[in-house]
């Protein structure tokens, strides 16, 4: 939608892109909102709640007459009500599945790439059908189902599971002292400040290049087709017991920037495409990883909690970064410097990993074991274990 929202505000490609950026950003800042709520009321009604602010968002912003208010209402209300929707949902898959973590989280995050490939193509065609309000409005629609899917989120018993002991200092402060989750955290910031310019600006680029509205929603499409499977190839190939999960991590991070720093060198509708699926495909797949490598750091115990305070912390990166890139081709006047400084970033990102406890070795990493104590999403939460 960037394009004609900024054809119909007279936005420039970094204003424009912040309508992109925004709900990202308000959904990682609203992660440990969310994963407060949930261990307070539940995932169930968190989630539904969510939901109906996502839908609301959209709708609010199909009447919007100045950029301002796409920023509040597309930006800020959709994006706190995905975060409702997320933390608590991902938080309750990584409890339910201590075992196949990486695969369970890789199943549930893949429903993202399914509508990722719905939506490529979909919103050009309701872009040239019924315009942007219109388009917004169907959106709308759409994320307003979010309130069925979590009411699905059953607040089952988890076998093994204890409360744990009385606290004397909340578990958000812990994790705030736990070097090893600090570094994690530091580096999705760097991640997500170039992740998501392909799936921003992709269009865009496509445009550049000489493709027309369709040919770059097959663009996008494409990404995100192949996104799926490498969210679950990745959380397959990670619940081997041969490698550690954090070597997995890292080599799907540095791959993804790799091929970041390669799509400047798609000139043409073919050449964009075959990068595209290159991306689409690295990129799902660190997706996966990262969530279940929180509790590799910091264990089960803490893990609904650092999984909101990691996305908080990314949501800097995510927020800043699309608009950096816009602003790098509003200045160059090409998106060249805008794909090689986010692969940039994710190259270092890669490095931090290698600084986290278990890179190394064949063991558990700082996080305990496998089977430790995880947060109920009805009750209350355990302490993490004490950082390395």
């Amino acid at each position: 939608c960037l394009r004609p929202l900024g054809g119909a505000f007279g936005a420039r490609a970094g204003a424009a892109a912040w309508v992109g950026s925004a709900p990202l950003a308000a959904l990682q800042l609203g992660g440990p909102l969310g994963s407060a709520l949930s261990t307070r009321f539940g995932a169930r009604p968190v989630a539904m709640v969510g939901g109906f602010l996502s839908g609301l968002g959209l709708f609010l912003g199909a009447f919007a007459t100045h950029m301002t208010h796409l920023y509040l209402s597309v930006g800020l209300l959709a994006g706190l009500g995905w975060a409702l929707v997320f933390t608590p949902s991902l938080g309750t898959v990584g409890r339910y599945f201590p075992a196949q973590r990486a695969l369970a989280t890789g199943l549930a995050v893949s429903g993202a790439s399914v509508s990722g490939l719905a939506l490529g193509p979909l919103v050009p065609l309701l872009l040239d059908t019924y315009g942007w309000r219109g388009a917004l409005l169907l959106l709308a629609a759409i994320s307003f189902n979010l309130v069925a899917a979590g009411a699905l989120l059953r607040p089952l018993p988890v076998p093994n599971e204890s409360p744990g002991p009385p606290r004397d200092r909340p578990g958000l402060v812990r994790l705030l002292r736990h070097g090893p989750f600090l570094r994690y955290a530091l580096t999705f910031v760097l991640v997500d400040a170039g992740y998501y310019v392909p799936f921003v600006h992709g269009a865009a680029r496509a445009h550049e290049v000489g493709c027309d509205e369709h040919r770059a929603g097959l663009v996008m499409a494409a990404m995100a087709a192949v996104d799926g499977g490498g969210r679950i190839a990745a959380g397959w190939l990670a619940g081997q017991p041969a490698t550690p999960l954090l070597r997995h991590l890292f080599a799907w991070v540095l791959l993804t920037g790799l091929v970041l720093l390669l799509l400047p060198l798609g000139t043409s509708f073919g050449g964009l495409l075959a990068l595209a699926l290159a991306y689409g495909f690295c990129a799902g797949a660190l997706v996966p990883l990262q969530f279940a490598g929180v509790a590799e750091v910091v264990g089960t115990g803490q893990l609904v909690h650092a999984i909101g305070l990691m996305q908080m912390f990314e949501s800097f990166g995510s927020l800043l970064g699309a608009p950096f890139a816009g602003w790098l081709r509003d200045m160059t006047g090409n998106y060249t410097i805008s794909f090689l400084a986010a692969g940039a970033f994710l190259l270092a990102g890669s490095l931090l990993i290698l600084t986290l406890p278990g890179f190394f070795h064949t063991s558990q990493g700082s996080g305990g074991k496998e089977g430790s104590p995880a947060p109920a999403p009805d009750g209350p939460e355990t302490p993490p274990t004490p950082p390395i």
